[in-house]
């Protein structure tokens, strides 16, 4: 049995620093016969603070999806959790 099956929420991360991509993605899942709860982060920094669960993140859920735009800002893609 699925997680929307049974009545929990998928967690989605939406990584995306564009507010028109944001937007169309909330709209989206809204009206999708999926039961969502969708969170969003506007950078790479903040993604892997949010998969971390570092900071203000500390209590979020593990994501069951993400979302990731790949041209963001503060991250480059291969680039680990700042040392």
């Amino acid at each position: 049995m699925s997680a929307s099956q049974a009545g929990k929420p998928i967690e989605i991360l939406l990584v995306e620093d564009s507010p028109g991509d944001i937007r169309l993605a909330q709209e989206a899942l809204k009206d999708s016969k999926v039961l969502n709860k969708l969170n969003v982060v506007e950078d790479g920094v903040e993604a892997m603070a949010f998969l971390y669960r570092k900071g203000k993140y500390a209590k979020s859920s593990r994501p069951d999806l993400v979302l990731l735009d790949l041209n963001l800002p503060r991250k480059t893609a291969g680039r680990c959790w700042p040392r």
